[in-house]
């Protein structure tokens, strides 16, 4: 096989997947296949897939419609399928989708270069093969159609929560950690490449634990190791479960300014019933305590979350504790979904999906337009205040403005000025609406 092939990677799901499209991307790269944004020039098809959802993998059983239409007109195009959705339904996708030359599983990345020789043979390449120990440490990512300002860095791969709804720990395995001293060598090489923000990524940050010649390390301590590279570059996270976040953590994070002071904190439903059946292993009163530790220790921290509405034999009563909770909380975001059953998971082998979608979808209706709401006045409380602004870029709605986050991750718009992306600027906020900031700049 020629190693001048293009490869061509399209990645859905969580921000888990678009870190590992760039460690395929890496991989690949490294054994001489050449990277492509431009999908009439691939020579190779990577999708890179989620299983969380269902509508995610409707969404990709409809590329892969399109992508037969390609391989029909130029038969020599290889199309794999990467990541979770591969290693959940590899055997009804070899039945039902022929166009498929590779299915590699998440922790099966290494073996591309071996499995793309054996496709190029004229046979069928399957791995998904689960890992205890894959964290692919010892690999630089591509950064893929980057802005040069904000990068992912994976810091833990697999899950061992178990909620009932959830396919992650049958599609990527046990939770284990990555070196810490990889972790913090690749935040100082990306400051060094003139990055300015990365997000620590993991299914669960807070049950990070790596065992090192000095002693544990455990997520505060790595966040601190992290944030000491450079004050200038700026650290995030996700995500948090509510069950492992101890003060010592909030400490932290309150500590050090380049800490953004913004968590994430899926609650997924506020009915000490719905907590139960999801496994979630904390109660309405714990997750609220949780919350009221952050306010109390990071007084100026936006809280965001995840919702699933409708979840097995969610009543009128849950629904409304959960409301009750979500006007308590006044989080700053959410994302919020109805619940759909997926195959493999506790919830589809053993509760019945018994709310009607029409219910689904008006309790839906009702958790999304209070949110809105909330975010609202979040941002309306933000009204006159003054922040420091990283600049990601040129705003999508206007070419004489730029677009950045605050420390409480909200997008902030504002006019151009001399600074560019990957500068530092102070903002004065001056309108508002549920989702954005728009901001004049100030002398600081």
């Amino acid at each position: 096989m020629k190693k001048s092939k293009k490869i061509y990677l399209e990645t859905y799901g969580c921000q888990m997947n678009f870190s590992d499209s760039e460690i395929v991307a890496s991989i690949l790269t490294h054994e001489g296949y050449d990277y492509t944004s431009d999908l009439a020039t691939a020579d190779i098809i990577f999708i890179n897939t989620c299983s969380i959802r269902e509508n995610a993998e409707e969404r990709v059983r409809k590329r892969l419609q399109y992508f037969k239409s390609l391989k029909k007109k130029n038969p020599g195009l290889m199309i794999g399928l990467l990541g979770c959705m591969a290693d959940r339904t590899k055997t009804a996708l070899v039945e039902e989708e022929h166009l498929l030359d590779m299915i590699v599983g998440p922790d099966s990345y290494r073996h591309l270069p071996l499995l793309l020789e054996q496709v190029g043979t004229g046979r069928r390449a399957i791995d998904t093969i689960l890992s205890a120990d894959e964290t692919y440490a010892d690999i630089t990512p591509v950064r893929l159609d980057t802005n040069g300002v904000s990068a992912f860095i994976s810091i833990m791969r697999g899950c061992e929560n178990y909620c009932t709804y959830c396919v992650v720990p049958s599609t990527r395995g046990q939770e284990r950690s990555r070196d810490a001293g990889s972790i913090v060598s690749e935040t100082r090489d990306l400051f060094n490449r003139g990055y300015r923000e990365v997000t620590l990524l993991g299914q669960n940050v807070n049950s990070y634990h790596w065992v090192s010649p000095e002693g544990i390390i455990d997520f505060s301590r790595l966040l601190e190791n992290v944030a000491g590279v450079n004050p200038l570059m700026r650290i995030r996270f996700a995500t948090s479960h509510p069950k492992d976040i101890p003060d010592r953590l909030l400490y932290t994070i309150a500590k050090y300014d380049n800490i953004c002071k913004s968590i994430h904190l899926p609650v997924q439903s506020g009915s000490d019933h719905m907590l139960t059946l999801m496994n979630r292993k904390y109660t309405r009163e714990q997750y609220m305590e949780r919350v009221g530790a952050i306010r109390r220790i990071i007084p100026d921290c936006a809280i965001s979350t995840d919702i699933i509405t409708g979840f097995c034999r969610e009543t009128e009563e849950d629904h409304q504790h959960t409301i009750s909770l979500m006007d308590w909380a006044s989080y700053d975001f959410a994302f919020m979904f109805k619940y759909s059953e997926r195959p493999q998971t506790l919830a589809a082998e053993t509760l019945k999906d018994s709310v009607p979608e029409e219910i689904k979808e008006r309790r839906l209706k009702e958790i999304i337009d209070l949110q809105q709401k909330l975010s609202f006045e979040s941002n309306k409380h933000d009204l006159g205040k003054i922040f420091s602004i990283l600049i990601e870029g040129e705003s999508k709605r206007s070419k004489a403005h730029y677009f950045g986050r605050n420390t409480q991750n909200k997008v902030v718009i504002f006019p151009k000025t001399e600074a560019g992306p990957g500068d530092y600027i102070t903002t004065k906020i001056i309108r508002f609406t549920s989702a954005t900031l728009i901001a004049e700049v100030v002398t600081p």
